[in-house]
């Protein structure tokens, strides 16, 4: 294949996973790779209009991608522990921020997903104000909004900027559904065939096991891209979200995506189309 297009974000998991990918270290399956790093919202937008080959995207928004793209077996983020934090300036209950403003880090990701359902379940409404990621934060400082949900490195870093954590969402949703929280996912489109998609999983892979088995390799393309620039940061990050699901969904990843597509799918009043939603190992 002449070329391919992938697209992920400029966080410090995805720079460690396809680090070895993106600087020539592993083989493509392409003459050519031409690579985007962009907010994860913004790689949603792409990936529903067809814009990118391979694409990381939100489960959430792959429900609505999956009549032209599959989901690679691996390079996602999932796990335990994982999921994104409602916070505020001031510590309150979910029922206190009934009518209030809450920022969003994009109306496709799982986060806003998450948000939504837990919102629907305890009779909540709110005002939801759509931001970039690394804009929830200070819309909450400012007072532009009553609260927010944080994702990526806000996670760890959102009490050295004064919030609160409100709600765990990543926990919430274990409780909820005594599943993992798949995060993201790797699309591929359906067009470019099976042997393509698996030649690309097993490339990814292969990226990911060189980041293992050479830690320092990858920093200098992570810095390089993170948005929080702290090394303890920057590796707590890595190892909270590179787990052994991203080289391998497995069989409980397997059931938590296709539960996450689901609660995405009843959400927008829709159905998952009848096509096979991961690539088929080889």
């Amino acid at each position: 294949m002449k070329e391919l297009t992938l697209g992920y974000s400029p966080c410090p998991n995805d720079t460690f996973i396809f680090y070895a990918l993106a600087v020539g270290l592993v083989q493509a399956p392409a003459d050519r790779l031409e690579i985007t790093l962009a907010d994860v919202e913004e790689l949603n937008l792409e990936a529903a209009e067809g814009e990118l080959d391979i694409c990381k995207v939100s489960v959430a928004a792959a429900a609505d991608i999956l009549e032209d793209y599959m989901l690679l077996r691996a390079g996602g983020a999932m796990g335990r522990g994982v999921g994104p934090v409602l916070v505020g300036a001031h510590d309150c209950s979910l029922r206190d921020l009934h009518g209030c403003k809450v920022a969003i880090p994009g109306r496709h990701t799982t986060a806003n997903l998450l948000f939504s359902l837990c919102c629907r379940q305890n009779g909540i409404e709110v005002e939801p104000v759509e931001l970039v990621f690394d804009e929830v934060m200070p819309a909450i400082q400012e007072g532009r909004v009553d609260a927010g949900v944080v994702i990526h490195e806000g996670r760890f870093t959102y009490a050295s900027h004064g919030l609160h954590k409100l709600m765990d969402l990543g926990q919430w949703w274990e409780d909820y559904s005594g599943q993992p929280i798949p995060l993201g996912a790797i699309a591929f489109r359906r067009s470019l065939g099976v042997e393509t998609a698996q030649a690309v999983q097993r490339a990814i892979r292969a990226s990911l096991q060189y980041s293992w088995d050479n830690p320092e390799a990858p920093l200098d393309y992570i810095r390089e891209h993170a948005q929080e620039m702290d090394d303890a940061v920057i590796a707590e990050h890595i190892e909270t979200f590179v787990t052994g699901y991203s080289m391998d969904v497995g069989e409980e990843g397997r059931s938590a995506v296709m539960a996450l597509l689901e609660e995405a799918a009843r959400m927008n009043g829709k159905e998952l189309p009848g096509k096979p939603v991961f690539t088929p190992e080889g």
